[in-house]
């Protein structure tokens, strides 16, 4: 029987049409379908304003009638998907209101989840995918176009999980100004994820670092794939791949001294995400460096999966 899930990020809204793995064993619980995403940029302007623009909910509601078409076209009832919506429509202002009419002009219906509840469905996705070396004791962090989430976890149930309002269109919309970054760009964004580490720890409330650090979402998906130099994307290949903190600080080197143009050029990098990787590598780059890890870990899989998942209960 076939589910579909919809990840209605700040930044990127995407799809999984899926039906539960059988037979042998599977690199994952689902056998995939369909799978779509498009970069729509909801959370555009929504710091400064508190309102999710005009241009946002256009750029949604035609994204969301396209999936509601393929959801419809592979025999599923729009209103029986299960899609989530994240940090953008939860912090807006008309977050509700545009959910309803979403749901009248699509047919969709649309969950807005708390960043608890984000973070509990990202790991569930990624679990299904990491290697069990990887899971017995791992942070796994989300970027998000508006939000990051961190959560630590052992081989089984999450430990905690913390959600912050660090987000790469927040920063690159608040601090990029030059192009190539300038230092005083980027080192401006670097203190902001430090603050925001500050709030993780504070969170926390004790000195564990997990083993393991784990990245899942775009930014950490698109820098597996320049590692990889991968095009066409592969998540196979991306699923479990390791960046060392070396490969990182070239690949971060290399990116801050292109200009938006030239970055637009990397094959690996998908159209409309070219600005948005130097708040990505800020990110990263501060956690790598805060907790002091040798390698991140990417995962392809994360909300998405974990919201297929939660809606397929023979997965779990």
């Amino acid at each position: 029987m076939l589910h579909a899930a919809i990840d209605v990020g700040s930044n990127t809204f995407r799809l999984l049409i899926a039906r539960p793995a059988e037979g042998k064993p599977a690199a994952a619980p689902w056998e995939t379908v369909h799978y779509a995403h498009r970069i729509v940029r909801l959370g555009e302007g929504l710091h400064r304003r508190g309102r999710l623009s005009g241009a946002g909910m256009h750029r949604a509601i035609t994204t969301l009638k396209e999936f509601a078409e393929i959801i419809t076209d592979h025999g599923i009832r729009p209103e029986e998907a299960h899609a989530v919506a994240t940090a953008a429509m939860r912090d807006a202002k008309n977050g509700k209101e545009f959910s309803r009419r979403i749901r009248r002009e699509t047919g969709l219906h649309i969950r807005i989840i708390d960043g608890g509840t984000e973070a509990s469905m990202s790991l569930q996705g990624a679990m299904a995918v990491l290697k069990s070396d990887t899971r017995n004791n791992m942070l796994l962090f989300d970027i998000g176009g508006g939000s990051t989430e961190f959560i630590r976890s052992g081989n089984s149930p999450l430990q905690d999980a913390v959600s912050c309002k660090l987000g790469v269109v927040r920063l690159v919309e608040e601090f990029l100004n030059s192009d190539p970054p300038s230092a005083g760009d980027y080192a401006a964004m670097l203190s902001v994820c430090n603050r925001h580490l500050d709030d993780v720890e504070q969170h926390w409330g004790d000195n564990r670092i997990p083993a393991s650090l784990v990245g899942t979402a775009g930014t950490a998906t698109t820098l597996a794939a320049i590692h990889l130099d991968l095009a066409p994307y592969d998540a196979k290949r991306i699923n479990n791949h390791a960046i060392s903190r070396p490969d990182f600080l070239a690949l971060r080197d290399r990116l801050l001294s292109l200009t938006l143009v030239q970055r637009q050029a990397i094959r690996a990098i998908e159209k409309g995400r070219a600005d948005l990787m130097v708040a990505g590598l800020a990110i990263i780059e501060t956690v790598l460096t805060r907790w002091n890890y040798d390698q991140l870990i990417v995962v392809d899989a994360g909300l998405l999966e974990g919201a297929w998942i939660a809606s397929n209960p023979q997965s779990k």
